[in-house]
């Protein structure tokens, strides 16, 4: 597994431009070997009684927000927590910039991952360097 400047582990994991991310939330808490999340923040997309209780049952808090519709809504929110989600769409912004992954050019899962793996050590790269 690759890390980031930090020693934190960069991972990722490729859904169809034509399906739900919900369902690949198990997924996203298992990436790499070693990894034991300790909160698992995502976006209303990712609000289902199911997925909470996966991230509970792997030890972590399930930081996502409750839909207005939904029932049995908790009085708290962990919004400290999940300020720090605008991290990851930041980073996804910036992976957006390259064309090649804007438009999903690649056909197939393997070269779309290729290039952004590349597009993610460029901008590791960039962050690092300041020469």
């Amino acid at each position: 597994m690759k890390t980031d400047f930090d020693g934190h582990p960069i991972a990722f994991d490729l859904t169809g431009g034509e399906k739900a991310d919900a369902p690949h939330f198990p997924i996203l808490l298992g990436l790499g070997p070693d990894v034991q999340p300790r909160a698992a923040v995502g976006d209303k997309g990712y609000a289902s009684k199911t997925n909470r209780q996966t991230a509970r049952a792997r030890g972590a808090i399930p930081v996502i927000p409750h839909k207005a519709n939904e029932k049995e809504k908790p009085k708290r929110f962990a919004k400290a927590i999940y300020k720090g989600r605008a991290r990851i769409e930041q980073a996804v912004g910036k992976l957006k910039r390259f064309k090649r992954i804007a438009l999903r050019c690649e056909k197939t899962k393997r070269n779309f991952a290729s290039f952004v793996a590349l597009a993610a050590g460029f901008i590791l790269l960039k962050s690092v360097h300041t020469a």
